[in-house]
């Protein structure tokens, strides 16, 4: 599956029976995961990624409230175009608009940076395991979290799929988490265009341009004169 070598980050907790058992937990404890990740898998085809305009949230129905959009703007930063509820409830309030790292405790954000770099440089799957930070009102609370490159409209890989499962009680938000390990692994395949995909099936994103409507001139009544002798 999307599972490769460990990248740094703190160390597995468990050593390695961590990683061997990580696809059976993916889909047992992280279930959203495995959906997105089911997906994208298929959608791709023989690809290296599929293409951000192909993606349709009917596939991931069961994982949406868990599903992020991102946007690569500049080196290990991107930034959230949408994201689904169960996300803002993590945070708090409405986090579209904010860096990914936003979702990171401080002290681990350069180590994700240089991970969610690869993602688009790789290109590579990013999966990683956290832990958020714990205090009055925050029991324990785990996460694993996958992002999924792909292309945009010039066939440039700056888009990625993203979904964060959760374990646990939310408790008191903010919740932000700690990384336990990260695990990426290289993409292969062919990098071809983009296939056709329907804007109206993909996530809603971008505001459609205003066109106003150009109503009919009514034609001007017509005045007759009447003649009478009387």
């Amino acid at each position: 599956m999307f599972f490769g070598g460990y990248l740094g980050g703190k160390p597995p907790k468990h050593g390695n029976n961590v990683i061997e058992i990580d696809q059976h937990v993916s889909q047992n404890r992280f279930p959203e995961l495995a959906e997105v990740d089911a997906y994208w898998t298929a959608l791709k085809g023989s690809r290296q990624m599929p293409a951000r305009l192909e993606l349709d949230p009917r596939g991931i129905e069961g994982a949406l409230a868990h599903a992020f959009m991102l946007e690569r703007i500049a080196p290990g930063v991107a930034r959230i175009r949408l994201a689904g509820s169960h996300l803002n409830d993590l945070m708090g309030m409405e986090i579209r608009g904010m860096p990914v790292s936003a979702l990171i405790a401080p002290e681990d954000r350069s180590v994700f940076s240089a991970s969610l770099e690869q993602v688009f440089q790789g290109p590579t799957r990013l999966v990683a395991d956290m832990s958020a930070e714990r205090g009055l009102g925050k029991p324990r609370f785990d996460g694993r979290m996958l992002i999924l490159p792909l292309t945009d409209e010039k066939n440039q890989v700056t888009r990625a799929l993203g979904c964060l499962s959760t374990a646990g009680q939310i408790g008191r938000s903010p919740r932000r988490f700690q990384i336990t390990a990260q695990r990426a692994h290289p993409l292969s395949g062919t990098v071809p265009l983009p296939r056709t995909a329907i804007r109206s099936n993909s996530f809603a994103e971008d505001a459609r341009p205003f066109a106003p409507k150009i109503r009919p001139q009514r034609q001007k009544p017509v005045l007759r004169v009447v003649k009478t002798d009387e």
